[in-house]
């Protein structure tokens, strides 16, 4: 092993020595691609009362500065905008905000696309976009952006992470389409924004258009695609001095009543409410608090058939958790479905008892976060967030008696971040993660070091992290670290990277965060070449390759082994489609199916190919197929997985979108189960491993109507059904082989399917205020004996016997104590 890291090491000393020689050329290729000089727009302070109607007629506008001169961003990259389509921006400010007119000609203005649809998803329109980074140190974005149906979507973004469309601020605009094209007005209040306090302001700042109908677009600035920067290019933002920003403090009441039956229960009503508050400490720094937390109306999880070592892992539904915590990522240690998720405990029980109920999940008391940056570019970030006591019910068999048992106590969950940027690409930080639990339940504490460093011109990117985790067991402590290291070429056609990564036996973040595997090291590659503008077959084209192989770090032993190539197109006519092939190159040694340790068994050969077409979603009529088989160097073992989208665009208010997903595993070899042995072997028990056939089915369909850009009606319905029928039973041999299994073994046959339907509506009556109505039915089933009738498998769901009925409706009004104090 010491050879391996050996080689390690003398490959990163290399990309290392690589990346320092080539600095000063790449600030000369910087100079010479623009990045040195950038555009310059100067905004002016308005005492006049700028109306968000989408008419540009107030006087103040006549005499400020005008961003033009768009330039094309892709597909065709770096041709000046057409003059037919020329785009005129500006920006005025006073002490509350900051207002944008845009000016969009189209040479068609009957052809411009302008479909209405939810809040954060554009869908077949025209939109412009503006994107402001109020530290200007090149990192990341507030971007705000609306559609030409007056759609609104608002995203933070980095070049690392990419947008992240939780995030929602409170914002107005308004679009208009004209005889010459559209026009859009938009008021973005500071309190939507992050700066520093100086009395003189310099913000990074971009605008982008996109002509839907010929999927351009068109940006202020110059974006070179050689760089793999987006942000770091921007122009820059002046004239913006001595504002006196509000007070910002928002409060976020609701109320929502519920009314919940089913088979077993009689309907019942809940009258619920809360109070969500928002205060900024300063221009930079905010709070958010739940004070009284109600997640009545967030989405269902999808369970699937699981059939592995590890949990499935959920979707974040719940919006405080999602919502500005792009600091609280770092490092990949946040995983926030276990704040309030199951009880981490399990109940004692004595003779002739047992668990008559547990909650399936624990209640959350309250949360807040309090997350900004400093104007060094020190980002600082804390969440809290406690959640209650909670019991299991446990019944005594004999006498009937009940008593009740903390199965997860008092917890307290907090994070601390620290995030410092610099030289507009890099950046150093530091996370703790520590849950600590009333009594004598487990604590759990990891710290993490991460970087991100990039050189000057963006050519050359190191980045990696160091972890270390203390768990306190109420048995035994434990302590283990986790760290990775890579180096990639991220500019021009031609780019790679190599990277390691290792874990130890005993790192666990699981308290707070989610991982599946530890005990092991990596060594991976990646290349690729992609043209960076369009040429006359294709708009886009991307080839790649990634290797990627495992070690078990005590044995040595190859515990996953992949490589794949990949091929993504897109063509002229925009529509998009791809190919590859992925494979396991060579037998592996799977020590997590066993469920047993010290014990594993060995994984054959596998190649598999695979395909995708994705027509363009402007016509009212796009589908999307996509398919891969694969063959296993084991007799009969094979998969195929299918899925087929199409959608219907009937007006620019409705449309439908069904999906259809199938997968077939035949002789799929997995864990069946343990059986006790009566013999004097090591082996106390037989691991019996099931040889079946998998079978899942999956039916989508989403269809909604909107109204306006404020209300719309959607439905979605979700039928999951999946089987797993064994055929016979092998045991597993010390040597990781298989051997027919000649014993008798009870049904470990699994049928396992789901239903559930949302009929919904939403209407935004005033900036950050919404109503909402839902009904929701939904039902599961699980059982041993499979029905093969697929027919007779949504029936047996959708049975009023087993469906559960929610009917609810929630109002949240968004209080701004600006204008709240003047009712008083």
């Amino acid at each position: 092993m010491s050879q391996r890291f050996l080689l390690i090491t003398i490959l990163i000393t290399f990309c290392i020595s690589n990346a320092q020689n080539n600095t000063k050329l790449d600030s000369i290729n910087a100079e010479k691609r623009g990045l040195v000089s950038k555009k310059v727009l100067k905004t002016s302070l308005t005492t006049e009362n700028i109306k968000i109607d989408g008419v540009i007629d107030e006087s103040a506008w006549k005499s400020v500065e005008m961003a033009s001169d768009f330039i094309s961003f892709e597909p065709d990259n770096g041709n000046p905008i057409p003059q037919n389509r020329k785009t005129e921006v500006k920006i005025l400010y006073d002490n509350n905000a900051i207002y944008i007119s845009a000016v969009m000609y189209d040479e068609n203005p009957s052809k411009i696309l302008k479909e209405f649809v939810q809040r954060d998803n554009i869908g077949a329109a025209d939109f412009f976009g503006i994107f402001i980074n109020g530290f200007n140190d090149g990192q990341q974005d507030f971007r705000f952006i609306v559609s030409a149906s007056n759609g609104q979507a608002d995203c933070q973004a980095s070049d690392n992470q990419g947008e992240d469309y939780s995030w929602d601020a409170i914002w107005e605009s308004q679009t208009k389409i004209t005889d010459f094209g559209w026009v859009a007005e938009i008021k973005i209040p500071y309190a939507a924004l992050r700066f520093s306090p100086e009395n003189k302001q310099t913000w990074g700042l971009n605008f982008m258009r996109e002509v839907r109908r010929d999927r351009q677009k068109y940006t202020w600035t110059f974006i070179d695609p050689k760089i793999r920067t987006f942000i770091q290019q921007a122009g820059i933002l002046e004239g913006i001095e001595n504002i006196k920003t509000p007070t910002r403090l928002f409060f976020l009441p609701y109320s929502s009543f519920y009314l919940n039956a089913d088979a077993q229960n009689k309907t019942k009503g809940t009258l619920k409410g809360g109070l969500d508050l928002k205060y900024g400490i300063n221009d930079a720094f905010t709070l958010d608090v739940i004070l009284i937390p109600d997640f009545g109306q967030t989405a269902v999880d999808q369970k699937i058939l699981n059939l592995g070592p590890f949990e499935q892992q959920f979707n974040e539904n719940r919006s405080f958790f999602t919502e500005g915590t792009d600091l609280f990522s770092k490092g990949n240690l946040f995983y926030s479905r276990r704040i309030g998720g199951r009880p981490s405990g399990r109940a004692n029980l004595e003779i002739n008892e047992k668990v008559s109920q547990t909650p399936a999940t624990v209640g959350l008391l309250n949360a807040l976060k309090v997350s900004g940056r400093t104007k060094d570019g020190l980002g600082i970030g804390v969440l809290n967030a406690v959640t209650e006591n909670t019991y299991a019910t446990i019944l005594d068999t004999i006498t009937g008696q009940t008593r009740r048992q903390i199965i997860e106590p008092l917890a307290n969950y907090n994070i601390l971040v620290f995030d410092q940027r610099f030289n507009k690409n890099s950046s150093f930080s530091f996370i703790n993660t520590n849950v600590t639990r009333n009594g004598s339940f487990r604590d759990a504490n990891v710290s993490a070091l991460i970087w991100d460093l990039n050189t000057k011109a963006n050519t050359f990117n190191m980045q990696g992290n160091f972890k270390y985790s203390h768990v306190n067991n109420p048995n035994q402590d434990k302590n283990g670290i986790s760290s990775y290291l890579e180096i990639n070429k991220t500019s021009g056609k031609y780019r790679y990277g190599i990277g390691s990564d290792i874990l130890t036996k005993k790192f666990d973040n699981n308290d707070l965060g989610i991982n599946f595997q530890t005990n092991f090291y990596s060594l991976y590659a990646n290349g690729s070449y992609r043209i960076l503008s369009p040429n006359k077959q294709f708009n886009r084209f991307n080839l790649n390759t990634n290797f990627y192989n495992e070690f078990q770090l005590e044995t040595g032993k190859i515990q996953t082994s992949n490589l794949n190539i990949n091929l993504n197109i897109g063509s002229k006519k925009n529509n998009a489609y791809g190919m590859n092939v992925n494979s396991n190159p060579v037998e592996t040694t799977d020590y997590y199916e066993p469920r047993t340790t010290g014990r594993y068994f060995i994984q054959p050969k596998r190649i598999g190919f695979g395909g995708y077409y994705s027509s363009n979603y402007n016509n009212k009529f796009a589908y999307d197929v996509d398919s891969n088989v694969s063959w296993s160097d084991q007799k009969g073992r094979n998969a195929i997985n299918l899925s087929l989208s199409p959608r219907y665009r009937i007006n620019d208010k409705i449309s439908f979108i069904y999906k259809y997903n199938y997968s077939r595993n035949r002789n799929n070899k997995g864990f069946g189960t343990k059986i006790n042995t009566d013999n004097n072997d090591l082996t106390p028990v037989d691991i019996i491993i099931a040889n079946r056939n998998i079978i899942s089915h999956t039916n989508t369909l989403t269809t909604k109507y909107s109204v306006n850009s404020n209300m719309t009606f959607n439905l979605s319905a979700i039928h999951y059904w999946s089987y797993s029928e064994n055929k016979n039973f092998l045991l597993l041999d010390q040597d990781g082989r298989f051997t027919p299994y000649l014993g008798t073994v009870d049904n470990l046959n699994q049928d396992f399917s789901t239903w559930n339907l949302d009929l919904s509506y939403t209407w935004w009556f005033v900036p950050g205020s919404q109503v909402s109505i839902l009904y929701r039915n939904n039902s599961f089933n699980e059982i041993s004996d499979i029905n093969k009738n697929y027919i007779k498998n949504y029936t047996n769901l959708i049975n009023n016997e087993v469906l559960s009925h929610t009917f609810s409706i929630s109002i949240k009004y968004f209080i701004d104590y600006n204008q709240a104090k003047n009712w008083f």
